[in-house]
């Protein structure tokens, strides 16, 4: 067996084929004093690699009408590819010079510095990802999710060629799934394995793949005990972050989280719209931010609201978090919660780039390619007192962070502590 997991999905659409490759690793893997390590590295892959300046990539992709990036993510890299059936035996194997031979151009990599910088410099004006970044510190410390993939402007400024080497060097060793979605021939995957530079990776034994993988741990070193995070901001607004860190995607209680997910911040019909918005009228945006993680996944709500009605505003997300755990949803929410669930599946696998994406997702998280259609006959089980029951167990240490005017958000935390 090889560390290269190949995963095929194809579709009758109109000669049209998305490729993801996912790297196991990801903004979680940089290393102590190098936030932002994996970013960097993840932009200037496809800035030169293999046979390829960055200059015939760009010419090669973009003369094919294709699209190609690389993106960080907590959990991992991934690289995607989109174009037509016809040019795949061309473009696929940038994929593989991405992962084996990129460059690494100590022009380019300044270049890129540059832009995450600049990017560092755009987030610190913006009140939600303030108060994101904080009760990200808040609730994971030092641990593998309590920076943002970006990094930090104090670290990615000393990034450089010889700090990223050895991160491209670990590419070919960890783990990776390449998944393909759309129009494609049936021999495809003896093709790609055939491919240079894919046939490099195909001859590297599983053993090596397999040790190192770093494996999810039961509990990551997160919350230090402080339950507060204060950010002030000269601003109209203030933005009220309230959550905790959860479970992995695949744990046996991770759907009852999603369904809670869906009933309290998936569209109009929701809990916290129905509340902040509609009755009370507190809110400009509310939501919950529950994303896919191979360890502890964050359970957040968050509000935007005016100093006026922050106070307000903060009660009422307090009572929210505290009546999932003190009371049972009714059989017509329950009903209107599980179609909604049903609905985010649908909706994510509406493109070939989506369905090539969630199949990589769950070859990397060794969920099984039918693990949705696994889901969907799950829901119909689970009842409101799993819900509740659910939520009593994993919601049960809120932390709360604050971004808006200094005097307004020392109100608030007043309460808070109260």
């Amino acid at each position: 067996m090889s560390p290269l997991n190949i995963a095929l999905d194809p579709i009758k659409v109109p000669g049209i084929l998305a490729a993801k490759m996912w790297v196991n690793g990801g903004s979680r893997s940089d290393p102590i004093g190098q936030k932002g390590a994996h970013q960097l590295l993840a932009s200037v892959m496809s800035r030169g690699c293999g046979p390829y300046d960055n200059i015939a990539i760009a010419d090669l992709v973009e003369g094919c009408g294709a699209g190609l990036r690389c993106d960080t993510h907590e959990d991992g890299l991934l690289i995607s590819l989109k174009c037509s059936d016809s040019d795949s035996n061309r473009l696929l194997p940038l994929i593989g010079w991405m992962i084996t031979s990129p460059h690494l151009s100590s022009k380019q990599i300044k270049l890129e510095r540059e832009l995450s910088l600049q990017a560092l410099q755009r987030q610190k004006e913006s009140p939600f990802q303030l108060s994101f970044d904080g009760w990200r510190h808040l609730a994971y410390s030092d641990g593998p999710y309590g920076h943002d993939p970006l990094g930090v402007p104090e670290d990615v400024r000393t990034l450089n060629r010889e700090e990223l080497l050895p991160l491209a060097e670990r590419l070919t060793k960890d783990e990776q799934v390449l998944a393909i979605a759309g129009t494609f021939p049936t021999d495809l995957e003896e093709r790609i394995k055939e491919m240079k530079p894919f046939d490099q990776l195909m001859i590297r034994r599983h053993n090596q793949s397999a040790k190192s993988r770093t494996k999810p741990l039961t509990k990551d070193p997160i919350n230090k005990g402080a339950t507060l995070f204060l950010q002030a901001q000269k601003t109209g607004q203030v933005v009220i972050m309230l959550g905790q860190p959860t479970i992995p995607h695949g744990h046996k209680d991770d759907l009852a989280l999603r369904l809670l997910s869906s009933h309290l911040g998936s569209g109009m019909s929701s809990v916290l719209f129905r509340e902040l918005r509609e009755k009370h009228g507190v809110a400009y945006d509310v939501g919950v931010h529950h994303p896919i993680r191979q360890r502890a996944a964050p359970f957040l709500l968050h509000v935007s609201t005016s100093e006026e009605k922050a106070l307000i505003t903060l009660q009422l997300l307090k009572n929210i978090w505290e009546q999932i755990k003190g009371q049972l949803i009714t059989e017509d929410e329950l009903a209107l919660t599980k179609a909604k669930f049903r609905g985010q599946i649908a909706h994510g696998s509406q493109t070939v780039g989506q369905r090539a994406e969630r199949r990589a997702q769950l070859r990397w998280l060794q969920l099984g390619d039918d693990y949705d259609i696994k889901s969907l006959q799950s829901i119909n089980s689970i009842t409101s007192n799993d819900l509740q029951n659910i939520a009593r167990i994993h919601l049960t240490k809120p932390l709360l962070s604050l971004c808006g005017p200094q005097q307004t958000i020392n109100k608030l935390s007043k309460t808070w502590q109260q």
